[in-house]
């Protein structure tokens, strides 16, 4: 499901993952996840078509984000390599931390050595959250949300 279609988690639907990370001067690395774990239901936040410029679609997003972030049983964060005079996905860095900190919030999450704020990701989180791994690569990261998303709760 991509933003901003609305998610209402209905009783036997398939557990949800919110892809978290990168958009703005990032690979589209959401496409890639959404369908090594197509029988979840994925909340993807990167629009087809989506007009920066537009303050009012700025509000939109954040809200849905903010929504989708609540509702979702596991979030996948992944921090793609990127050029840091461009980004370091500040956002992603922010919610990351809001979820690090909040109890019983299932995380999975990678960052690509090429990702310029890696090594301050891998150090948080030993704070944060001790024993949960990072991970190097989306295909080691998207096995782990898959494991996470069908272990026994």
């Amino acid at each position: 499901m991509e933003a901003p279609a609305v998610h209402r988690p209905a009783p036997g639907d398939p557990p949800s993952v919110f892809l978290a990370g990168g958009i703005t001067h990032c690979p589209p690395w959401q496409s890639r996840a959404a369908a090594a774990l197509a029988d979840f239901v994925v909340l993807n936040p990167r629009r087809t078509d989506f007009d920066v410029s537009d303050p009012s679609q700025t509000d939109v997003q954040i809200a849905w984000e903010y929504r989708h972030l609540q509702l979702a049983d596991l979030t996948l964060f992944w921090f793609p390599a990127c050029d840091a005079s461009l980004t370091v996905q500040p956002i992603t860095l922010y919610e990351l931390g809001a979820a690090a900190a909040t109890p019983g919030r299932r995380l999975v999450v990678g960052a690509d050595p090429g990702y310029p704020r890696c090594a301050d990701v891998r150090t948080q989180l030993a704070l944060a959250r001790p024993g949960l791994p990072v991970h190097r690569t989306l295909p080691e990261t998207l096995a782990a949300a898959r494991a996470e998303l069908t272990a026994p709760s």
